[in-house]
């Protein structure tokens, strides 16, 4: 995949965000909270990797609703199919595929689950070999 410039800042900033988010919510499941605040702060966790991802290989999306991103994100990572379908879906839930016609659905107790699969999944996406690499790159621009 063809990779642009890296804005490392903004990368740092949303994968250290999405993993936190993460986290939390994996924290929210097992201590058994309300299902819709797994699904919410999983869904923050899951904008904030594909936004990381974005800013790794300096791919701009549109927007940062989950159809835009996406169609950012497998612009410069492969995105297995399925997965590429179920974040795409999320949109549906939030209802925000339209301002006009604006509509928050109410997720089923499986897509808190469902989200926080896809966040590992996506946190599988990140190559360590090119985070690596663009972090060197900064340092090296930084003293030379």
């Amino acid at each position: 995949m063809l990779a642009t410039e890296t804005d490392l800042e903004d990368f740092e900033e949303n994968y250290r965000d999405a993993l936190a988010y993460h986290r939390r919510a994996e924290q929210f499941l097992r201590q058994q909270q309300r299902l819709s605040l797994v699904f919410n702060v999983g869904s923050v966790a899951l904008e904030r990797y594909l936004v990381a991802l974005c800013h790794l290989y300096g791919a701009i999306p549109l927007n940062h609703n989950y159809i835009c991103l996406m169609n950012a994100v497998e612009t410069v990572v492969d995105v297995p199919k399925e997965l590429n379908k179920e974040i795409r879906s999320l949109d549906f839930i939030f209802g925000i595929c339209s301002l006009d016609d604006y509509f928050h659905g109410t997720p089923k107790p499986e897509d808190s689950t469902r989200v926080l699969s896809m966040c590992e999944q996506v946190r599988g996406l990140f190559d360590p070999a090119r985070i690596s690499l663009v972090r060197a790159a900064a340092a090296a621009s930084m003293t030379g």
